[in-house]
């Protein structure tokens, strides 16, 4: 961390307590996206953070990235997850967009005119991205989708999303694209009321006969994997890993202050031994959790090969995350179960985080696959080597 980062901590942390905590109860009773938030949030210029200066970016990187999803999601899961969303779609544009779409696209991001998104994952498919059934076909200078997509982070927010659709078979056979919102044949599924992350939407969205001209093809027919696949993993699991860091810290310091405050045989229950060593083990796992996360954003801003260290860092960040929640209800006891204190939406929110970008356990069989030296390649590795563009093997 540099004295650049902790600037830009405190600018974010001062930003949320502000604007963003006075308006949860809302987006808690409203239970649907809060446009006017996100918007508030992007002109901040956050959503670029890695995109580079020259186009109109902070170009600060990963770890400054990991530092404003943690700040937002302490204060709010939701909003955490808007802004890592949003980078999911920065990500395929800066990695395989051409010349004129970074310079149509990039600036518009960074200056919080555009939220983009990315949509991979469909009903029938699931986590299996070779499985879908979402389909365009070549018609002149323009393709026509026909299809669906579901759990599209910022899905009722985003004006831009990136869409992997099939155009062959095989794994050869997927093709990205760039949809705007407002073209004819995209629509918007009704939002779905879910257990947490109130305030942000990851909903369905749909394609009939939707035509987008070949020109928002990214990269070429087939490198649809590569988009989707490097996204997820490069930076779908490093944002994750943010917005669990930001609601594990937002934990512990709801736990350190109602234990402080609530009194029992005449002194605060943070006294008490047994209350003391759940503090104690949840101040440990979130110091753990937060190292995993740095060092794992580190690497990639630096340009080294890091997918399992990726992988860990999710796996740690949401496992301990869990854990830490379920300890502060239990010093919380019945009144953690009420909306009367903040505990049990931080329980809720960090369930959320737990499927996205691999489960657990998809993350414990990567990390036992290369344990056991049976890995080919990592996607981090080949970014680097391609200058942006990764190679599908």
């Amino acid at each position: 961390m540099t004295e650049q980062h902790d600037t830009l901590r405190a600018r974010v942390r001062d930003f949320a307590e502000r604007e963003v905590r006075p308006l949860i109860p809302e987006m808690e009773s409203r239970k649907t996206v809060h446009h006017e938030l996100s918007r508030l949030i992007a002109a901040q210029g956050w959503l670029g953070v890695t995109i580079p200066t020259e186009y109109g970016g902070m170009g600060m990187g990963h770890l400054a990235k990991t530092v404003i999803i943690e700040e937002l999601a302490r204060v709010s899961g939701a909003m955490g997850a808007m802004v890592q969303a949003s980078q999911l779609g920065v990500a395929k544009i800066l990695h395989f967009g051409s010349d004129e779409q970074k310079k149509t696209w990039l600036p518009r991001v960074a200056d919080g005119t555009c939220l983009p998104t990315i949509a991979v994952t469909e009903t029938a498919s699931g986590g299996h991205v070779l499985g879908m059934r979402a389909r365009a076909v070549r018609d002149g200078d323009d393709y026509i989708l026909n299809g669906h997509k579901v759990f599209v982070g910022n899905s009722h927010v985003g004006d831009l999303h990136g869409v992997v659709v099939r155009t062959g078979l095989g794994p050869k056979g997927l093709t990205a694209f760039l949809v705007e919102a407002d073209r004819p044949g995209f629509a918007l599924a009704p939002q779905q009321s879910t257990m947490g992350l109130h305030g942000f939407s990851f909903g369905e969205v749909l394609f009939e006969n939707c035509r987008v001209p070949a020109a928002n093809r990214l990269g070429d027919e087939g490198d649809g994997l590569a988009v989707a696949y490097s996204s997820s993993i490069l930076y779908g699991r490093a944002n994750l890993t943010a917005v669990s860091l930001g609601i594990h810290q937002a934990i512990l310091d709801a736990t350190v202050e109602y234990a402080s405050e609530r009194e029992l045989y005449g002194k605060p229950i943070a006294e008490l031994d047994n209350v003391k060593q759940k503090i104690g083990q949840i101040t440990s796992r979130l110091m753990t959790a937060r190292i995993t996360a740095y060092h794992a954003a580190h690497l990639l801003d630096r340009g080294e090969p890091c997918d399992i260290e990726l992988m860990n860092a999710k796996l740690v960040n949401v496992e301990s995350a869990l854990d830490s929640a379920r300890e502060a209800m239990e010093i919380h006891a019945a009144i953690g179960l009420t909306t009367e204190r903040p505990v049990e939406r931080f329980l809720r929110d960090a369930y959320h985080i737990f499927a996205p970008a691999g489960t657990s356990d998809v993350q414990r069989l990567r990390l036992a696959e290369a344990a056991m030296g049976r890995t080919r390649g990592q996607w981090s590795e080949r970014i680097a080597a391609n200058g942006g563009a990764v190679a599908v093997h």
